[in-house]
């Protein structure tokens, strides 16, 4: 690690001392543990956190030594959903001037990967958070739900969309209209989450799996994430060859070269 890079991680960390912070940022090796930091609002996502968020992640991800986010929250709760006291009273007209919640579409471009590890409610907002991310690990407690039903509006940061392709239209269905909630298991069983854990060792193994793929290449993991992304937008032809072109253009790259000479040498790739 550089000095500069030393200074960052130095610079986030004190950002994060601040008691009045919203997320706070612990950085190991090149892993980058971000925790929601509103425990007395149950984490919900008020305007100010979003921003801090984004922008927090945003400066990690323009650093080279930073391979994988973990987000996360505490062991009763991953974030409860959108601060509806902060939208309660917006008209229509103003969410619309404001396109609210819009955002957010800046925390799911993010291209190095994002696993959220939840343990307790993640509701409404708090799921689509987890679904904006690459991978979900969930502990035992985990409850998943989209209540919107029961305020009178629906998903707004992309429940419907991202839960549908996720878990498919008849779960989908029964988990917006109804507003119930859904446990760990059967999200895992859904297709909705990776892997489930119990509560307490559910941040180590997700800091491990994190760790692990921070040590993949930079490159050959983003280009693998993109082709997953792709797959669920284009035609089966289409993505066939986007897949075929992208694996092409990696042998352009030193990561090919490097992983390759390794397995033949059998040795460990080294892609710093």
């Amino acid at each position: 690690m550089t000095n500069t890079n030393v200074e960052n991680s130095e610079n986030i960390k004190e950002q994060t001392l601040d008691a009045n912070a919203n997320v706070r940022v612990e950085i190991t090796g090149k892993v980058a543990l971000v925790t929601l930091n509103r425990d007395l609002a149950l984490n919900a996502l008020s305007s100010a956190l979003m921003q801090e968020l984004i922008a927090k992640m945003q400066q990690l991800e323009a650093r080279r030594d930073i391979g994988c986010f973990v987000i996360t929250g505490n062991r009763r709760v991953f974030c409860a959903g959108a601060d509806i006291k902060e939208m309660h009273s917006k008209s229509c007209q103003q969410m619309i001037s404001e396109d609210y919640f819009s955002p957010w579409e800046q925390f799911s471009a993010i291209k190095t990967p994002k696993i959220a590890a939840v343990c307790g409610y993640a509701l409404g907002g708090g799921c689509e958070l987890a679904m904006m991310c690459d991978l979900i690990y969930a502990g035992e407690s985990a409850v998943f739900a989209q209540p919107e039903i029961n305020l009178g509006v629906i998903p707004g940061i992309g429940g419907t969309q991202r839960l549908t392709r996720s878990i498919g239209k008849a779960k989908a269905m029964d988990l917006i209209l109804t507003g119930r909630h859904m446990a760990a298991r059967e999200a895992e069983q859904a297709g909705l989450v990776a892997r489930v854990f119990a509560d307490e060792s559910l941040l180590e193994e997700a800091l491990f799996a994190a760790q692990s793929i921070s040590e993949k290449g930079r490159l050959s993991v983003r280009f693998a994430k993109e082709a997953i992304v792709q797959s669920m937008e284009l035609p089966l032809s289409q993505g066939l060859l986007f897949e075929r072109r992208v694996f092409h253009s990696l042998f352009a790259g030193e990561e090919q070269l490097e992983g390759m000479a390794a397995f033949i040498e059998k040795r460990r790739p080294d892609f710093a």
